[in-house]
C-alpha cells in the first residue's frame, strides 16, 4: 500500500488540568486506523517515580515512541530529581538534536503536582495557559470545555472529565475509556 493510500492511525485526547493545588492528566483509551476503532482500552497516561519523586505523564502520537520518550524523560529525572523542568528541557533538546530521536512522532504533557507541561518534538517546553494542556487528536475539543469549566466550582478531576466527556461527544478519534491520574502539590 502506498504512503499516501495508509490512513494512519488515530485516537488520542489527552488534557492536564491543574486547579486548586493539585493535577490531573487524563487520556481516551481510542486507537483508531483509519475509520476502524483497533482498541477501545488503551492506557496512555502513566505515573512515574524517578528517584522517588512522583511524574504523571500523559502521551499522544506513536505508542513506541512515546515510550522511548518517557525512558529518556525518566533518566533526566533521574539524573535532576525533583527538577521537572530541567529535565523537559534536556529531553527536548535531546529530541530536536539527536538525529534518531528526531524521528519520533509524539508529544507528552507532565506534572509533578507543581509544574504543568507540554513537550514537543519541535524542542518546545510550554506551560500552557489557564492552567490546561491539551493534545491529540481531540486535544483542542477538550481544550476548549476545560477552558469553559475552569471557572466554576469543579475541583481538577470533574473538571478534566467533563472536558474529555465533551471531546468524546465530538472527535470520533475519541472514546470515554479514560485513565486519570491525580498528583498534589
Amino acid at each position: 500500500m502506498a504512503n499516501q493510500e495508509f490512513p494512519g492511525w488515530h485516537g488520542t485526547t489527552i488534557i492536564g488540568v491543574k486547579k486548586d493545588g493539585e493535577v490531573v492528566i487524563a487520556g481516551d483509551g481510542q486507537v483508531s486506523l483509519g475509520q476502524t476503532v483497533i482498541k477501545g482500552t488503551a492506557r496512555k497516561v502513566r505515573r512515574l517515580k524517578p528517584g522517588g519523586h512522583d511524574v504523571v505523564v500523559g502521551f499522544a502520537g506513536s505508542t513506541a515512541d512515546a515510550f522511548t520518550l518517557l525512558e529518556r524523560l525518566e533518566a533526566k529525572l533521574e539524573a535532576t530529581p525533583g527538577q521537572l523542568q530541567r529535565a523537559s528541557v534536556e529531553l527536548a533538546k535531546d529530541w530536536r538534536t539527536d538525529k534518531y530521536l528526531q524521528k519520533l512522532e509524539a508529544m507528552l504533557i507532565v506534572s509533578d503536582g507543581t509544574e504543568l507541561l507540554i513537550i514537543t518534538g519541535a524542542g518546545d517546553v510550554l506551560e500552557p495557559e489557564h492552567n490546561i494542556a491539551a493534545i491529540g487528536s481531540g486535544g483542542n475539543f477538550a481544550l476548549a470545555a476545560a477552558r469553559g469549566l475552569i471557572d466554576s466550582n469543579r475541583d481538577a478531576e470533574a473538571v478534566a472529565r467533563d472536558a474529555m466527556k465533551i471531546a468524546s461527544d465530538i472527535c470520533v478519534y475519541t472514546n470515554g475509556n479514560l485513565t486519570v491520574e491525580k498528583i498534589k502539590q
